[in-house]
């Protein structure tokens, strides 16, 4: 599958909430920001956790804008991304851009930027 074609599979299967077809693309260890409380959360049963936890408080839908390969063979993903409470306030409402690192085809990192 081309990278392209993963991280739109990433990004749709987050915004159904079906966890499990988003960490089938995802390293074993990977390393994910924890962009609503801060840090970083290691492994994908710690992601998987994190994202049903935040989704009891929160109702973030993240949209890729673009796909861009970098010079240093990471990807950049520009995003739109709406962040509601949990009952329809929106609380963000921006752009941003989640840049992620792959090893063997699957997400070993992603940071924002």
């Amino acid at each position: 599958m081309h990278v392209n074609d993963v991280i739109t599979s990433i990004y749709a299967s987050f915004n159904t909430r079906q966890i499990n077809a988003a960490l089938e693309y995802f390293h074993e260890d990977v390393e994910w920001p924890n962009g609503w409380k801060g840090g970083v959360i290691q492994g994908k049963e710690a992601v998987s956790e994190y994202w049903s936890l935040q989704w009891k408080e929160i109702d973030p839908i993240v949209t890729p804008e673009s796909i861009e390969m970098l010079e240093d063979g990471r990807i950049r993903v520009h995003v739109h991304q709406v962040v509601k409470d949990l009952t329809g306030t929106v609380i963000f409402d921006g752009v941003l851009d989640h840049i992620y690192t792959f090893r063997k085809g699957l997400v070993e990192k992603m940071e924002i930027a």
